[in-house]
């Protein structure tokens, strides 16, 4: 069995409201990750193709105001 077998299985075991905390956290967790992530990557340049295509639609007038 995996871990994520083993994680899987210990899951369905939760109660209702242990559950809720569970995906709470998970949410949480995940969004954090997101974060480090993509400043990990904004660092590391490799979001700049997209920020230029962005601004260069932008001038060009293929934005409009949200």
């Amino acid at each position: 069995m995996t871990t994520i077998d083993a994680l899987e299985r210990e899951i369905e075991r939760l109660s209702p409201p242990d559950l809720a905390k569970l995906r709470a956290w998970f949410m949480e967790y995940d969004a954090e990750a997101w974060d480090r992530q993509i400043e990990t990557d904004a660092l590391a340049g490799r979001l700049d193709a997209l920020a230029d295509a962005a601004l260069a639609d932008h001038l060009a007038g293929r934005s409009r105001p949200l």
